[in-house]
């Protein structure tokens, strides 16, 4: 199963603009972010990612909420933040 997860951006990275570095549950990746070249995006703002490719700004109410959704279903979540700590956007 593949899942959208929420990340928090943390930092912009000024030398690639289309790359983010992102905390997903204490995880923290660098996350593509050019496809949100329409909206303004920096640290604080929730985005929703799925294979290191965030998808869309969510605001924090929906970020909780996914959140604890997927805490609920386990190993799929706990599958999805594997597959996030392996991966390498740098």
């Amino acid at each position: 199963m593949c899942l959208g997860i929420p990340g928090e951006v943390v930092e912009l990275n000024t030398e690639q603009p289309d790359l983010a570095k992102v905390n997903v549950s204490g995880v923290r990746r660098s996350i593509n972010i050019g496809l949100l070249e329409d909206e303004e995006v920096g640290p604080g703002d929730w985005i929703l990612i799925h294979v290191g490719f965030a998808l869309s700004k969510i605001d924090e109410q929906e970020a909780e909420a996914a959140l604890n959704f997927l805490k609920t279903i386990g190993k799929d979540y706990e599958d999805e933040l594997d597959a996030l700590r392996r991966s390498r956007i740098e």
